[in-house]
């Protein structure tokens, strides 16, 4: 899913890229992604197809700063760059509707590639369109998840074990639910910590892409916020701008009020990992893929550092993330982009996918018993990702998304208005979205 900033640290030293207007020679493949660690681990996992098939890998990598515009583009104008592509969730159904992409039903069957060997909510979130229907336009490919970390030795110390339970009656440990990761916070908000001063947590706030969005959201679904109406499509009142739906966004602002740092208004992914990194915060929000360097950071990672899902409340939910690979319907080379995929989906390569730094989605890797102790962080991925809900994956999706980072940034940071008008507004907003659509 879904990155649209660039995340520090995260580019590769080296790439190999493709020049944008190159004839590519027989025998190549480009594939086309956003420039950040997992491209890397995909770089070093691909020397593997080419040394079986002799078919060479380009690669065309952008920063996430310019990604979606960068290839929205070049599907829209049916460019031949891409061969394959790592597109976000978000893209699904427009380039499905659109013809951007190579519907891979016919393929899947002539090779007996089975979905069913995929964790579910990854096939829905990154294959299906319409979604959960068999209809698939990508195959799994980087599963992601939004999670947090924690100052583990910060948390161990007695005399904050001591403390914290005197006031609140638990034992100072990974939240369970969003009330025990409000009191965490505000007990460490404005302490003092080997002489420095440190707050609660760090949330995503960020107004101009989709930060505050994929932020919130982890919030209103465990309170009870629904996209639509489960029984009839885009009917949306009542569930866009329920009474559950205005606690959770309230609750939202309450925690951005209570317990982040100064100067958090524009938080995203790489602002949250160095407000961490930096020793600023307790505990941060992030996607999962940010987990591997931190985790080797010498400053927070190691023993000092913990992982735990996005806590629960009345339902339990986390924010999807991650894409899927697809077969680009203007490419010359459709034959051995289907190698690609069908070389990509064995066990083994997905194995080495995961130990390399890439997120599978395959069951052989997930229900693998030695799974979750092959990284600290992996029993906190298989949790998360078995709780994901996605935004929108509609063709507008671009328009619905804005409207949600209005919306909900004005009332969370720039203190306009209600919760209840705000939302009232986003159900207006996207009314009329897809009223301009012909869905409604």
């Amino acid at each position: 899913m879904k990155r649209l900033l660039a995340i520090a640290g995260a580019v590769a030293a080296a790439m190999s890229l493709t020049p944008m207007h190159e004839a590519k020679a027989e025998g190549s493949l480009t594939l086309c992604w956003a420039a950040w660690d997992p491209a890397n681990a995909l770089v070093e996992l691909s020397k593997d197809f080419t040394a079986e098939s002799g078919v060479q890998m380009k690669f065309e990598f952008v920063p996430w700063t310019s990604y979606a515009d960068r290839f929205l583009n070049e599907l829209n104008s049916k460019g031949k760059l891409c061969d394959l592509i790592i597109g976000d969730s978000q893209w699904i159904g427009g380039a499905a509707e659109n013809g951007h992409y190579v519907k891979l039903n016919d393929f899947f069957e002539k090779e007996h590639i089975s979905m069913d060997d995929f964790l579910p909510a990854t096939v829905v979130g990154y294959s299906e369109w319409p979604k959960n229907t068999p209809n698939y336009w990508a195959l799994p490919a980087m599963g992601d998840v939004v999670g947090w970390t924690y100052r583990k030795d910060w948390f161990s110390r007695p005399e904050l074990q001591q403390e914290f339970k005197a006031k609140y009656g638990w034992d100072l440990d990974a939240p369970k639910t969003y009330d025990q990761l409000k009191q965490i916070g505000e007990f460490f908000q404005g302490r003092k910590i080997d002489g420095k001063t440190v707050y609660g947590a760090s949330i995503y706030t960020e107004r101009g892409s989709e930060g505050i969005t994929m932020g919130v959201t982890n919030v209103l679904y465990d309170w009870g916020f629904e996209y639509q109406n489960p029984d009839k499509p885009y009917d949306m009142k009542g569930f866009v701008n329920s009474p559950d739906a205005v606690a959770g966004l309230e609750f939202y602002k309450s925690l951005y009020k209570c317990c982040t740092p100064p100067g958090a208004s524009n938080v995203y992914m790489g602002e949250s990992a160095d407000a961490f990194k930096s020793g600023q915060v307790a505990m941060h929000m992030n996607f999962a893929f940010t987990w591997p360097g931190l985790y080797k950071d010498e400053n927070v990672g190691g023993d000092k550092i913990g992982f735990f899902a996005n806590p629960a409340e009345k339902k339990h939910f986390a924010q999807l993330g991650g894409q899927g690979i697809s077969v680009v319907a203007y490419s010359d080379h459709k034959d051995d982009a289907f190698k690609y995929i069908k070389w990509f989906v064995k066990p083994e390569v997905q194995a080495k996918w995961w130990k390399l730094g890439g997120f599978s989605c395959a069951k052989s890797v997930l229900n693998d018993p030695g799974f979750t102790k092959s990284a600290p962080y992996a029993q906190t991925f298989l949790d998360s990702m078995s709780i994901v809900k996605d935004f929108w994956a509609e063709p507008s999706y671009a328009q619905l998304l804005q409207a949600m980072q209005k919306r909900v940034h004005d009332y969370v940071v720039a203190d306009k208005g209600t919760a209840q008008e705000a939302l009232d507004s986003l159900l207006k907003d996207w009314t009329e979205v897809f009223e301009d659509n012909g869905k409604i």
